[in-house]
C-alpha cells in the first residue's frame, strides 16, 4: 500500500525545481542575445520581445488580486465571529509588522556604516543635477491618511490599491458578522468567488515557469552580465544583508513556531523563486495563500494578514531604503552624523508605509528621502541599471517574511493546525490536484 504522502514530496520536489530551471535556461538565452546582437539596441529590442511574456503573466497576476484579496480577506474576517477578533488579529499583526519594518531599516543602517559600500565604487558619479525622472513628493501623514482611506472602492479595485481594498473589506467583513444570519447568503456567494479566483489562480500559475524564463531573458539581454561585476561590491554587501534579514526572520519564525519553521520554508520555496525571478510580490501572493493552507495556517488568518502585510511588511525594500541611501551618500562624500541617520530610518518607517501600489516604489522613496536631506538625487542613476537584480531579492525577502508572519499570527490566535493535521490535509490538497490533473487530460 503506497503512502499517501507519496504523491505531494513528488509535487513539491518538482515545482520549484522547474522554477531553477527556467531561471538559468533564462540568463543563458539572454546572455546570448546580449554578446550575439549587433548592437545594444538590438538587443534591447529583442528583450522587449521577452518582456511582453513575463509583462502579460504580471498582468494575469494583477487581473486577479483585487477579487481575490477582497474575497478571501471578507470570508475570514466574517468568519472570525465579531470585532474584538478582527481588531486583536489587526493588532498584532501591526505590531509584528513594525517591529519587522524597525529591524529590516535598523540592519540596513548598520550594514551600510559597517560595509561602506559607496567608498568602494569605481565609477564617474552622475552630475548631481541630473534628472532620474522620478516622480518624487514629500510625503506625511496627511498623504498616508488620504492613501489609506479610499474614496471609491471600484476606483480602488480598478488601480489594485491592496492598503484600500483591505479597509473597504475590513468594514464589509465586520458589517456582515454584525447582521448574522441575513448575510448568509451573500457570505456564501462570496465564498464561491474566492474558491472561482483560486481556481483561476492555478490557470495562471500554471504560466509561471514561461514567465519566469522570459524574465531573466529579458533581464540578462538588456542589460548583459558585465552590469553585475561593475556593481558586484554593492550588491554583493546588499544580498549579505538580505541573508543576515532572512536569519533573522525566520530566527523569529523559530521562537514562535519551534522547528516547523523548516516546514514553511519548504512549503514557500516555490512562492520564493517566483517572486525573484520575476522581482514581484504580488506574483507570489496566490501561491503563498495555498503554501500557508498546506502548512495548516486557517484561511482567515492568512487572507486577513496577508494583504496587510504587503502593504505594511515590506522587509527587503525596508533594507534596501536604508541601505541605498547611504550608499548614494558615501558615494558622494557626504558624512551623515548618527542623530541624523536615525532621523532619516524614522521618517522611512512612515514614508515606506505608502510604498504599496507604487511603481519602483523603493527607488521613489529613497528619492524623496535624498531630497530632505540635501543628498543628490541623481545618486539613485549609480544603481538603476541594476536596481531588476536587487529587486528581486527585495520581492523574494517580502514573500517569506509575509508567510513567517501569517504563520506567527495563526499560532498565536490557536488557528494552526497541528503537524499531523497539516500534513493530512496537504495530502489531500495533492490528491485533490492530482485528480484535477487526470480529470483535465
Amino acid at each position: 500500500m503506497s503512502h499517501p504522502n507519496q504523491n505531494k514530496v513528488k509535487d513539491k520536489s518538482t515545482s520549484p525545481m522547474i522554477i531553477v530551471y527556467a531561471m538559468v535556461i533564462g540568463i543563458f538565452i539572454g546572455y546570448l542575445i546580449n554578446t550575439q546582437s549587433n548592437t545594444p539596441e538590438t538587443a534591447i529590442n529583442i528583450a522587449g520581445y521577452f518582456s511582453l511574456i513575463s509583462d502579460a503573466f504580471l498582468r494575469l497576476i494583477k487581473m486577479i488580486i483585487a477579487p481575490l484579496v477582497f474575497s478571501t480577506l471578507v470570508v475570514g474576517i466574517a468568519h472570525m465571529g465579531d470585532a474584538s477578533s478582527v481588531g486583536r488579529v489587526f493588532a498584532k499583526s501591526l505590531i509584528w509588522f513594525f517591529t519587522a519594518s524597525l529591524l529590516s531599516l535598523l540592519l540596513g543602517l548598520i550594514l551600510s556604516n559597517l560595509m561602506q559600500p559607496g567608498q568602494h565604487i569605481n565609477l564617474a558619479l552622475p552630475e548631481a543635477g541630473a534628472s532620474t525622472n522620478l516622480v518624487v513628493s514629500s510625503f506625511n501623514l496627511k498623504d498616508f491618511l488620504n492613501h489609506l482611506i479610499p474614496d471609491s472602492v471600484v476606483s480602488s479595485m480598478a488601480k489594485n490599491e491592496i492598503l484600500q481594498i483591505v479597509v473597504f473589506s475590513l468594514f464589509f467583513g465586520v458589517a456582515m458578522s454584525a447582521i448574522g444570519e441575513r448575510s448568509k447568503n451573500l457570505l456564501a456567494s462570496i465564498d464561491d468567488l474566492s474558491h472561482i479566483m483560486l481556481k483561476i489562480t492555478g490557470y495562471v500559475m500554471k504560466f509561471a515557469p514561461v514567465a519566469v524564463l522570459a524574465a531573466m531573458a529579458a533581464n540578462v539581454a538588456e542589460n548583459g552580465i558585465g552590469i553585475l561585476a561593475k556593481f558586484a561590491i554593492f550588491m554583493v554587501d546588499f544580498y549579505i544583508g538580505l541573508v543576515l534579514l532572512w536569519c533573522v526572520i525566520i530566527f523569529a519564525g523559530y521562537l514562535f513556531l519551534g522547528k516547523r519553521i523548516k516546514t514553511l520554508l519548504k512549503n514557500v520555496r516555490e512562492p520564493f523563486l517566483i517572486s525573484f525571478a520575476t522581482a514581484s510580490s504580488e506574483a507570489a501572493y496566490p501561491k503563498i495563500l495555498i503554501a500557508l493552507d498546506r502548512f495548516g495556517v486557517s484561511r482567515k488568518i492568512s487572507s486577513f494578514v496577508m494583504p496587510m502585510g504587503y502593504s505594511f511588511n515590506l522587509d527587503g525594500s525596508m533594507m534596501y531604503c536604508t541601505f541605498a541611501t547611504l550608499f548614494i551618500a558615501q558615494a558622494y562624500g557626504i558624512h551623515l552624523d548618527l542623530g541624523t541617520q536615525i532621523t532619516m530610518l524614522l521618517i522611512l518607517m512612515l514614508t515606506s508605509k505608502g510604498m504599496a501600489g507604487v511603481p519602483r516604489a523603493s527607488l521613489v522613496v529613497i528619492a524623496a528621502t535624498l531630497n530632505q536631506f540635501n543628498i543628490p538625487e541623481a545618486g539613485l542613476l549609480l544603481i538603476l541599471g541594476v536596481d531588476t537584480f536587487l529587486d528581486m531579492g527585495r520581492s523574494a525577502t517580502n514573500a517569506v517574511g509575509n508567510s513567517i508572519a501569517a504563520a506567527v499570527i495563526a499560532k498565536s490566535e490557536g488557528e494552526l493546525l497541528s503537524e499531523k493535521d497539516a500534513a493530512i490535509l496537504a495530502s489531500k490538497m495533492d490528491e485533490e490536484a492530482s485528480e484535477r490533473m487526470h480529470g483535465a487530460v
